[in-house]
């Protein structure tokens, strides 16, 4: 008879390999099994290397190559972590902005500052501080230069340094009346005039929508994704109330074709209403109106398939969602850049989705977009099924800045003193990843409690209690000449948007542009 080779009398080398094929929550129900498969899991980098990623949230770039050693990897991986929570915001570098570039169409994306002027049809992007091993774009285009068709009115630009395409939407006059337009989807490469190179064609084909309102374009993309969304002009129901207005979303895969049946439409009543979009990887999209409508988009030739039908407690006015910027591209790059080890996990992050006056700050666990768990369908899912644990909200007396990168959350918020010249502002930052306790290394505050907001109701509130640990960090923002405009965070750095108001002796309150913009870096 032979003798049973139990697991833990195989080599060392081989157990190891034999659990790396394991969940991450299987690995770890293995080490409360006994002290020995505990020790198995102790004395492998490998092992806490996977169990490191997963409770960042993080997922291994395919293909990477590095020659570094899982030990020095995950020693990194957690003093990374860990330099969240003790960052010093009183050591930046300054960026000075130029005086012309006053648009409120500004936002940092790759290590670039990405700006483009409505009014003057002009746009720049340059490198912020840039590394020598970065990739780096760097283009400024006069008024007239982002479309060469003539009589055009640029609608929207969308600037991804990271796949170097630059997408302009813009309508042409056809006819006399603002709905002879014809409208247009223009690709290039960032860092020239000619076609994207990975681009079916120059020009997306649009479908038709009857009374299209120019006034109102949000071009947004992700990856092999773009996508326009736009509205009708209203016609009103009666005098003095609300128009009924469609909207029309369509999608493309720009790599692959020009021409895309991938079209929602819809229609929404109130004035005070907006509608937004986020992608959630390569297959999902989310739309956002008074409830949330998650769609699978992995065929552009059909319609987008509904896939579960979210309500929320409550509706915001001119609603945004903030965009899901640093996920890793899988695109070839046109440039040489440093190779990503890792990269946010889409299935695991956070969307945040605020109101236009960023008063009210929805923080949201995307993983309830993947996790359906039979909830799928044109049922509508109540909120008290899927918010309170999968959710924070945050509500504010006055405007905020919020950014969101992976499962980290940088947002400013007012300092309540009495009787206040001007509003200050600080920054708390937020990490809601599983493995921020740990990582903090007793910096900051573990927040498990529940936090209760009141509502617009009378006697009603809400409860949300997805758990987080928080660092307040020591510095004011805010005075009667200067600002905090926006704030943003990728994997290594914050950049804090500054602007002074004031005009000589004299502060003007009330112009449009400040005196001057600055960026503040912050390396982390």
């Amino acid at each position: 008879m032979k003798a049973q080779v139990g697991f833990l009398s195989l080599a060392e080398e081989l157990q190891f390999y034999i659990l790396s094929f394991l969940t991450c929550r299987d690995i770890l129900r293995c080490t409360s099994v006994c002290k020995a498969l505990r020790q198995t899991y102790t004395s492998s980098s490998e092992l806490q290397y996977i169990i490191e990623l997963s409770g960042q949230r993080l997922l291994p770039v395919p293909n990477a190559v590095d020659h570094t050693s899982i030990s020095k990897r995950l020693q990194l991986l957690r003093d990374k972590a860990h330099a969240w929570f003790k960052f010093n915001l009183h050591s930046f570098e300054t960026v000075s902005l130029p005086e012309e570039l006053s648009s409120v169409h500004t936002f940092v994306a790759d290590g670039h500052l990405c700006s483009w002027e409505a009014d003057e049809h002009s746009a720049v992007i340059f490198p912020i501080l840039p590394k020598p091993s970065r990739r780096q774009v760097k283009r400024d285009w006069s008024p007239g230069t982002l479309c060469s068709a003539p009589h055009a009115t640029n609608l929207d630009v969308f600037m991804d340094p990271a796949q170097n395409l630059l997408a302009v939407v813009y309508a042409v006059p056809g006819g006399p009346l603002q709905s002879d337009e014809t409208v247009y989807i223009d690709l290039r490469a960032l860092d020239g005039d000619s076609v994207h190179p990975q681009a079916a064609g120059r020009t997306l084909i649009l479908s038709e929508l009857l009374g299209f309102n120019t006034n109102y374009v949000k071009l947004k993309g992700f990856e092999k994704h773009i996508a326009l969304l736009r509205r009708q002009h209203g016609t009103p129901i009666a005098l003095g109330t609300s128009s009924d207005r469609m909207w029309q979303l369509q999608i493309w895969d720009w790599q692959n074709s020009t021409a895309s049946n991938c079209v929602l439409s819809d229609t929404f009543l109130d004035l005070h209403y907006e509608v937004d979009i986020s992608f959630l990887g390569n297959n999902r999209l989310l739309v956002v109106t008074d409830n949330l409508k998650l769609y699978l988009i992995e065929d552009m030739s059909q319609t987008p398939q509904l896939l579960a039908y979210f309500l929320l407690p409550f509706t915001l006015p001119n609603l945004e969602c903030l965009p899901m910027d640093d996920i890793q591209h899988s695109s070839e790059p046109q440039m040489q850049v440093p190779q990503m080890m890792y990269t946010s996990d889409p299935k695991n992050r956070l969307l945040c989705i605020t109101s236009s006056s960023r008063t009210q700050v929805f923080i949201i666990s995307t993983r309830i977009f993947f996790d359906l768990d039979g909830m799928a369908g044109a049922m509508p899912i109540p909120w008290t099924c899927w918010g309170p644990s999968n959710t924070r909200i945050f509500r504010h007396a006055d405007p905020c800045s919020v950014h969101v990168s992976g499962n980290r959350v940088l947002q400013a918020f007012p300092v309540h003193e009495p009787y206040p010249i001007h509003t200050e502002y600080i920054l708390h930052l937020m990490d809601f990843s599983p493995l921020a306790v740990a990582n903090r290394r007793g910096l900051g505050r573990v927040v498990k409690e529940l936090s209760t907001i009141a509502t617009d109701a009378p006697r009603e509130s809400l409860t949300t209690s997805l758990p987080y640990v928080e660092v307040v960090l020591d510095r004011k923002f805010g005075s009667d000449v200067s600002e905090l405009d926006d704030i943003w965070a990728d994997k290594d750095r914050i950049y804090l948007l500054n602007a002074n108001w004031e005009r000589g002796d004299e502060t003007c309150v009330l112009c449009d542009t400040p005196q001057s913009r600055w960026l503040e870096v912050v390396d982390v």
